[in-house]
Order: C-alpha cells, then structure tokens, then sequence
C-alpha cells in the first residue's frame, strides 16, 4: 500500500513538471521548430506565378544555388566578415573589460560609454556612420584632410565597403560581449590574485594562467553568439550600403530577404535558409567540440 502510494505521488510530481513545461515546448516548437521544418518543406517546391501552382521539384533550389555567382558571392562576403569581425569584437570586449574591471576613477563613465552603442538601433547607428562615411564632408575624410591624404568613398568603393560595415559592427557588439566578460571576471575569487602577487606572478602572467582558462566558458558563449550575429545582418546593409556596390557587400540573410521579398522566390530563399541554418549548425558544434574541452568551470 505504501510503495502504491509512493508510486502515485512521485507520478503527480512527474506530471506536474511536464505541465510546467508545456508552455515553453509549446512555443518553442510553434516557432522554432515548426517553422524550420516548413521551411525545408517549402525549399522542394518550385516558386508559384503567374497563377501557376508551385510544384515539387526536390533538390533542384539546392542544385541551382551551385551556379548562383550573386549567392556564391554573397557567402564569400559572409565568411569574410565573420572571419574578420568576430577575433576583433571579442577581443576588444575582453580588453574593454579587462580596462574597466580594475575599480579606478571613472570606471563606470567608462562601462556605460562601451556599453551604449550595443542599446542604440541600427538605423540609428547606421546614419551615425554614415556621416562618418560621406565623401568629401564626412568626419573621417575630414580627418585625412588634416594630413594631406586624399578623400576615400568607403562605402562607394567596393574594395573598402565591405570593410566599413565591419567597422560598424565590432565598434556595436564589442560593448555586449564585454559586459559577458566583465561579469565573469567579477565572478573570479580575488583569493587567486592575492595568492599570484604574493607568489610574484605578473599580470600577464595571472591572465595567461589564471584569468583566461577560467574565462573559456564565456568566451565559448560569446563566439556562439558572434558567430550567430555575423551570418544574420541584414537591416545594416539595407540601411547603409542596400547591398552594393556591385553586391561588394551583400551578404547571405539580406541576399535571402531580397530574393523572398523582392523577387518574390519564396522557395529559393528558403533553400538558401536551410544552407544558412545547417552551416550556423555546423560552427556551432565545431566551436563546442573544439573549446569545451579546455574549458575550466570554477
């Protein structure tokens, strides 16, 4: 009778957390997996027009993406901003905050001066910049003037567009990731760095042995999410650039909500979705097969 009545009760608690859950498994598969799942549904078919039925074509989308040289292009661009804008974002949010986490005069003037441009909106940081960038008049041609160098049209040049955009955003996403960094430093027992000046340890020396292997959670956590950011810009290249010129910088998702939006290829922008979807899979399992393991958690 007692084992009976064990049995019921631990059942009712079961029951109870799946209950508690279910709104969240609700939503997440209302829009998380549902939606990916339609979307590779949606990539098998051709594009209705005209009134004509869309039809079920298979890999086809895929295979067109092959000889697709704007789509090709566009994910060249894409990797090369990654390539270049994640190391310097994270590394100028781990300095940032290494800077600030010290307790000097100012500090927090400081913080909030790193942190701000991560809360402005993009089309507003966008015609910040685009001030910055303006030929002739624009505040960096300015600058150049000072010394005598010639004006540079760098979002009208296609050798530095691509370039300038890049600007943009380590100059946004430093300031978040260092607040990631900041908090983990704070979470670091001070004892360690007591015990490394009473043993004559350098700072260079506490960061390398000390600070950063116990930084390497967050620093997997940060790349993660740099690595998310890089391949879904959009709204800054419709603000700043619209993607030229000559597609110098359009990049994989802006590509995607042109050929949905503009072209009206619903089926073609959903295979490219898939393509963007398993290669975020893909860096995603990379970075925690290859981190994760020299991660140090206190």
């Amino acid at each position: 009778m007692f084992l009976t009545a064990t049995r019921g009760t631990h059942f009712r608690l079961q029951l109870y957390g799946y209950l508690l859950l279910l709104p969240a498994v609700a939503m997440l598969i209302a829009f998380t997996h549902y939606p990916a799942l339609a979307t590779l549904w949606q990539s098998l078919f051709s594009a209705a027009h005209n009134g004509k039925p869309a039809n079920f074509v298979g890999l086809e989308n895929y295979l067109a993406l092959l000889e697709d040289d704007t789509f090709m292009l566009a994910l060249r661009n894409n990797l090369l901003y990654a390539l270049v804008t994640i190391p310097l974002a994270v590394g100028l949010a781990l300095l940032m905050a290494l800077a600030v986490n010290r307790g000097m005069k100012g500090t927090a003037l400081a913080r909030a001066a790193f942190f701000i441009p991560s809360l402005l909106p993009m089309v507003a940081i966008a015609n910040l910049w685009l001030f910055f960038y303006t030929p002739q008049i624009g505040l960096l041609n300015q600058l150049l003037a000072l010394f005598s160098l010639p004006a540079v049209n760098w979002l009208g040049d296609p050798q530095s567009a691509l370039y300038s955009l890049m600007a943009v955003s380590v100059w946004r996403e430093a300031g978040f990731f260092m607040i990631f960094y900041l908090a983990a430093l704070q979470q670091i027992d001070p004892k360690l760095a007591e015990a490394a000046a009473i043993e004559g340890a350098s700072r260079r020396y506490f960061f390398r042995r000390i600070q950063w292997p116990l930084l390497m959670p967050t620093t997997l956590f940060i790349l993660i999410n740099a690595s998310m950011n890089a391949f879904r810009v959009v709204d800054q290249v419709i603000a700043m650039t619209n993607g030229g010129p000559d597609n110098s910088t359009s990049l994989l998702l802006f590509y995607i909500y042109r050929t949905a939006f503009s072209y009206w290829d619903l089926p073609y922008a959903a295979a490219m979705t898939v393509v963007l979807l398993v290669m975020l899979a893909a860096i995603a399992l990379i970075k925690f097969n290859l981190l994760d393991k020299r991660a140090h958690y206190q």
